[in-house]
């Protein structure tokens, strides 16, 4: 399922996407170094690109995760990804996004978690959205605070990120909290 707002679009990654997904990573390999997720494990399995998408279409069937393209136009400029989705006593999930540089600070990142989160509290019904950020990435911290997410807390060492254990702060919003949405609150 596309969501959209204006000319901004998140719709679901496909194979097709490699080449441009590929040269994307490459262009901005410096630029998201500081905040991408590694693995501690010197022989960690790194799935091809064909096998990363076909399991993100096996855990979007299963309602358990979404990954998107983001897109300006036609214009593929980063990724969103809900993930952890979680049923039953919790019913949860997390987002967590990249966006290209140059792209950067446009606004476009605070559209795309908005319709994210939508999606999640009234297409999804879940009733809670948790986004985790490096305490020193200024850029995510006013996304989070332009939606009015609650800041809850450090999680220490949360994350294994550019090859060290990474604190990160935790931002969460419940569906009581996001009464007529919050791509409305954008408008």
């Amino acid at each position: 399922m596309d969501l959209a707002s204006g000319d901004i679009r998140l719709r679901p990654l496909r194979l097709r996407d490699r080449v441009a997904w590929d040269e994307l990573r490459v262009r901005n390999a410096a630029w998201l170094r500081p905040w991408e997720a590694t693995s501690p494990e010197a022989a960690a399995f790194r799935p091809t690109f064909a096998q990363y998408v076909r399991s993100q279409n096996r855990a979007a069937r299963r309602g358990e995760g979404y990954a998107y393209v983001i897109e300006v136009g036609e214009q593929m400029v980063g990724q969103l990804t809900i993930s952890s989705v979680t049923r039953g006593s919790l019913q949860s999930a997390t987002i967590g996004y990249w966006i290209a540089e140059d792209m950067a600070g446009r606004g476009i990142v605070p559209v795309c978690v908005a319709l994210a989160t939508d999606f999640c509290f009234f297409e999804l019904g879940l009733h809670r959205v948790e986004i985790n950020i490096r305490p020193e990435n200024a850029a995510s911290l006013r996304v989070v605070a332009k939606l009015g997410f609650r800041d809850e807390g450090v999680r220490r060492q949360y994350l294994h990120i550019n090859g060290t254990w990474a604190d990160h702060r935790s931002f969460a919003l419940t569906v009581e909290e996001a009464q007529g949405g919050l791509a409305a609150r954008l408008r």
